[in-house]
């Protein structure tokens, strides 16, 4: 068995230009930091923070004991990953900066294909993101174009444009929507190993760890120690046709590469492509104030392959925990004043089948007939529309749905009204909203927690771009029909397991407290900006200052 060192291990192929040693960090709390690094762990969920708080020794452990947020919220109903990355370095919520999911559905767009990647320039000719599902997910241009705000790192460069902005991600929307457009290094794992933005050069040293992870990837890779607080998780459970999770400690075999990012050495590799950055652009070590984002999506990819509540996820909390104490003792060796900030960009549920036996006997899969095609089908049907072209198109089960506009107004509002009334009866489907109620309806503020749906729903809104309704499904309703390789749970519903996410901060010399009352995503971008000199007007974002401080000073101030 094997611990992971990836953090270290693949770093050491990086040589480090640094001259500074640790030095005393006891006043730093109130000067302004020299790098903020930002970081998303995607589908860490408040549930999961806390079910596993006690037993973390390395990075996690360091932030619990920093300024504790445990019911954060990514306010908005569509809890996908680029929603949710897309407030956490604006400020705003999803819906104003453009993101109202992971696709959506452009019928004005020329090309066969209408749906739209959150992170693609599909202004591009002859490019298409494709299918989702697939193994290939087409030629696209990775761009943060489609984001309307601007990101922390961007406003900095404005008024400091010494300072540097760079994210590094394991997907490119999770890097895009905290970099922004104007960034001056960014990565995202493509592959084997991490890609930048069209017509950009890597970086030596992100070269260098390509190569690294190269000559590894591929290798067999024996299974994980099990902790012994993941013991009691290893349950088999059975779904689908003779498929099983709960019994999985990640060993690869040889030519395994393409199952590298559902393990912790995923995050291994991630964390040490952003150390290779920070060194070799000395982030943290000028006169102006870094950022860097940094996106880990292992948990992500677990969280969908084998649920959350698993051994595999128990072992993956434990290593996070580790590579993030590695990796904050490297930037603690270069001597960097830093301030880190820890969320995610959703929740996660875990598998129905595991659920129906722990306590929530009504978890379910999602109707297989619950969906655009089928349900589209039989409006043409009920309405004598001919032809084959469909009349109601949608990315998944849930979420945005639009009519065609190739109908006459008339015969559009009709399908519009079948389907709703369809859609709205179905003992699965909690909510139905109109595209027109939602925009009539104000941008909510106040405790998150306490929202309608309706008001969730309008944080994810954004008139240009959501659809002609939108479809919520009821608590513990699971929106995959049948399970299938690395994709038996997921996210993306308005209920809390999904929207609750940790905040935490630390800096050396912070003072420790925990604050339980609800704040927002929305809420760090102003507050990081706070600590930096970046004053946001507050008619440009949805979030306000948390003063992290801890004492009578105010870190807002």
């Amino acid at each position: 068995m094997q611990k992971s060192t990836l953090v270290t291990a693949l770093a050491a192929c990086i040589i480090f230009s640094g001259t500074a040693n640790a030095e005393d960090h006891t006043n730093q709390a109130t000067t302004q930091p020299k790098l903020v690094v930002a970081i998303s762990v995607d589908q860490f969920s408040a549930n999961l923070f806390d079910e596993y708080r006690n037993s973390f020794t390395g990075g996690l452990k360091r932030l619990a004991n920093g300024v504790v947020f445990p019911s954060g919220y990514q306010a908005h109903s569509s809890t996908e990953t680029c929603p949710g990355h897309s407030t956490i370095m604006t400020g705003v919520h999803s819906g104003r900066a453009g993101i109202i999911g992971n696709n959506w559905i452009d019928l004005s767009i020329k090309r066969d294909d209408k749906t739209v990647y959150c992170a693609e320039d599909e202004r591009v000719e002859g490019t298409s993101f494709g299918d989702i599902t697939a193994a290939t997910q087409g030629e696209y241009i990775a761009s943060a174009w489609h984001l309307l705000v601007p990101t922390l790192g961007e406003r900095l460069k404005k008024i400091s444009p010494e300072s540097r902005n760079v994210a590094v991600a394991g997907k490119d929307r999770a890097a895009l929507m905290m970099g922004g457009k104007q960034v001056d290094e960014i990565y995202w794992w493509k592959g084997k190993g991490f890609s930048t933005l069209e017509g950009r050069k890597t970086l030596p040293s992100v070269a260098a760890l390509n190569k690294a992870i190269g000559e590894q990837i591929d290798k067999a890779r024996p299974a994980y120690a099990i902790p012994a607080q993941c013991v009691a998780h290893g349950a088999k459970i059975m779904h689908g046709d003779g498929k099983s999770v709960g019994d999985y400690a990640f060993q690869r075999p040889e030519g395994g590469a393409s199952i590298y990012r559902g393990s912790p050495d995923f995050d291994g590799s991630i964390l040490a492509a952003a150390t290779a950055v920070i060194n070799e652009l000395k982030l943290g070590q000028g006169e102006a104030t870094d950022v860097i984002s940094v996106g880990l999506s292992a948990t992500d990819y677990i969280g969908h392959a084998f649920g959350t509540e698993g051994l595999e996820m128990c072992i993956q909390m434990s290593e996070l925990d580790h590579s993030l104490g590695q990796f904050f003792d490297i930037l603690d060796g270069e001597g960097i004043d830093y301030v880190v900030m820890l969320t995610a960009d959703h929740g996660g549920l875990d598998l129905p089948e595991r659920m129906s036996l722990q306590g929530v006997p009504a978890a379910q899969r999602i109707d297989p007939n619950l969906n655009a095609e089928t349900i589209g089908k039989t409006v043409a049907k009920e309405l004598n529309i001919p032809g084959d072209k469909p009349v109601l198109y949608a990315d998944g089960p849930i979420g945005d749905y639009y009519v065609s506009r190739d109908l006459p107004e008339k015969q559009r509002q009709r399908v519009k009204d079948s389907a709703i009334a369809l859609i709205a009866a179905h003992a699965q489907v909690e909510a139905v909203f109109e595209h027109d109620d939602l925009a009539a309806i104000s941008v909510p503020g106040g405790s998150p927690e306490s929202w309608t749906l309706a008001q969730r729903a309008r944080a994810s809104f954004n008139a240009d771009r959501s659809g002609d309704f939108v479809v919520l499904l009821k608590k513990a309703v699971t929106p995959i029909a049948s399970t299938m390789r690395g994709y038996v749970a997921t996210h993306g519903s308005p209920w809390d397991y999904d929207r609750r996410v940790p905040i935490l901060f630390w800096r050396a010399g912070v003072q420790h407290f925990e604050q339980p009352m609800t704040v927002m995503t929305v809420d760090i971008a102003p507050t990081l900006g706070a600590l930096i000199g970046v004053k946001i007007p507050a008619n440009e974002i949805d979030g306000t200052c948390l003063d992290i401080d801890g004492g009578p000073a105010n870190s807002c101030n």
